[in-house]
């Protein structure tokens, strides 16, 4: 952070229902902190950075993330809708998402790598040109989602649902389906598909 104000550092703290609604926060680092049920919707997190947090049952709707570092940064039970990712500091960037709705989010052009999205919403969420290498979409619902220029080399769609990506424009060497959601692989050839062999 290149502020001429000193950084103020929390560390091993938990924050219980705190509302930071569209307020702004400067100059803060927080370190094995946990946040439950707090109110980030349309706050400014800009350049504040978080590592090895873990957020749970918060609201980051509309939250500005520009600069912002998330490292080993935990998602549990949480509303991120229509957060831009790729505005995110790349050098403090690594989640995992479980239980959360990141619908209308971009995580565009970012580096995803072992990723784990367990049971999430991501309808209409954004993975253009994102490296999402050995990463998971457990029972998540990807109506909508956008893969272009993705690389989703060993990436696990297995009980993913609703997605639809086209084998042609993103990278899907090794990549896992089952053999029940392959029709989001095909979409694009319009294919009526039976699965009951009739």
């Amino acid at each position: 952070m290149n502020n001429s104000k000193e950084t103020s550092v929390h560390e091993d703290k938990t924050f219980i229902n705190i509302n930071y609604a569209e307020k702004r926060l400067e100059n803060r680092e927080f370190i094995k902190c946990e946040f439950v049920n707090c109110d980030f919707s349309k706050s400014d997190l800009s350049n504040n950075d978080f590592m090895d947090c873990h957020f749970k049952q918060c609201n980051f709707s509309l939250t500005i993330v520009t600069g912002t570092g998330f490292k080993d940064v935990t998602f549990t039970g949480c509303k991120i809708l229509g957060i831009d990712f790729s505005k995110c500091n790349k050098f403090l960037f690594s989640f995992n998402f479980e239980r959360s709705h990141l619908d209308y989010s971009t995580f565009y052009g970012t580096k995803l790598k072992k990723t784990n999205f367990i049971e999430c919403s991501l309808k209409e969420t954004d993975f253009e040109e994102c490296d999402l290498t050995s990463s998971v979409f457990q029972n998540c619902d990807l109506s909508g989602a956008t893969f272009v220029r993705s690389v989703l080399e060993k990436t696990d769609f297995r009980t993913a649902r609703n997605f639809s990506l086209d084998p042609s424009v993103n990278k899907v060497k090794q990549a896992k389906f089952s053999v029940l959601n392959l029709s989001g692989l095909l979409y694009q050839y319009n294919l009526d598909i039976d699965y009951h062999g009739q």
